[in-house]
């Protein structure tokens, strides 16, 4: 086995661990508009690339060093005086926690309940995602059996309902582990998420795939503390106590865009999901108070399993 193959498969295995370390909700957007018909089950693996401009914007190169200097002397027992630099780095801790820049995937399963209408749950390392979806329009038929009038181009669509809990902190990045020896700070959110999807059909009830586009509501309510460790008063005379529980919610407004491509059994489905939000403001350990806002791009590859009704 050469260096380069070792040195690859090192790589690839560190981006899988990071992954699998990722604690954000999945909000990409890989359904179509045509639920799992009845009997049916789809099971899927999406990896996507979770990137917010707000923690891009709150952790530039001076904010990592500073997290980096004032966590490792918190680490080795030194005190830690109040400043400027502890404010912004209180800030860029919250901008990963609330939406971090890292890889995303996640495991999920659809089954078909009744025409109109599946619902399903995925798994994303940390994350647990109940959903369900409705057709509102389009043939409800499946590929063995198509509805009259299913045909390629046939346009479906549906409205879905995902609520996502999580227990949750910052990503396992060597700047915010160093920045976390600092302020200890934990969370707790739950994700919920209303999209509304059209597509298109390649073939009779979706054989050969779709293409897919549509909006989506989420509404996220979190839960954060600190628990800093070595943390004093600007004069260094008094030390800060823990921030008790706080708790804040927001909303998120996202338009997606994805590709279902294949045939019968298996899809490949890359896609693309956009949201902004305004975070609102969260107070920090001593009191004062920030405010975040940003955009969040997720792109994302998966692969698609269709395991037809056997009645």
């Amino acid at each position: 086995m050469n260096s380069n193959y070792r040195s690859s498969v090192a790589r690839l295995t560190a981006l899988f661990l990071l992954a699998a370390t990722a604690c954000t909700a999945p909000r990409s957007i890989t359904t179509s508009g045509k639920v799992t018909p009845q009997g049916e089950f789809r099971v899927a693996y999406n990896q996507g690339f979770n990137v917010g401009t707000a923690p891009l914007d709150k952790a530039g190169s001076a904010v990592r060093s500073a997290a980096s200097q004032l966590g490792n002397q918190a680490a080795n027992g030194e005190k830690v005086n109040y400043s400027s630099a502890v404010s912004d780095v209180q800030t860029a801790a919250l901008a990963y926690l609330l939406d971090p820049v890292q890889p995303a995937a996640d495991f999920s399963i659809r089954y078909g309940i009744v025409p109109h209408l599946d619902a399903g749950y995925k798994y994303a390392f940390g994350s647990h995602v109940f959903d369900a979806a409705y057709q509102l329009l389009g043939p409800t038929g499946s590929i063995e059996n198509p509805e009259r009038g299913a045909a390629g181009g046939t346009t479906y669509a549906s409205v879905g309902l995902q609520y996502a809990i999580q227990r949750t902190g910052l990503p396992k990045i060597a700047f915010l582990n160093d920045l976390n020896n600092l302020l200890g700070l934990s969370a707790t959110r739950h994700d919920l998420l209303i999209p509304l999807t059209i597509s298109q059909s390649f073939g009779p009830e979706e054989s050969a795939g779709a293409i897919s586009y549509g909006a989506v509501y989420a509404h996220s309510w979190v839960n954060y503390g600190f628990t800093p460790s070595n943390l004093y008063n600007s004069a260094g005379t008094v030390r800060l106590p823990d921030l008790p529980t706080q708790s804040r919610n927001y909303s998120s407004y996202g338009l997606f865009l994805n590709v279902k491509v294949g045939y019968k059994y298996v899809y490949f489905v890359p896609a693309l999901s956009v949201y902004y939000q305004n975070y609102g403001s969260y107070t920090l350990v001593d009191g004062s108070t920030t405010s975040l806002s940003g955009a969040t791009f997720i792109p994302s590859l998966g692969v698609q399993f269709r395991i037809p009704s056997f009645r």
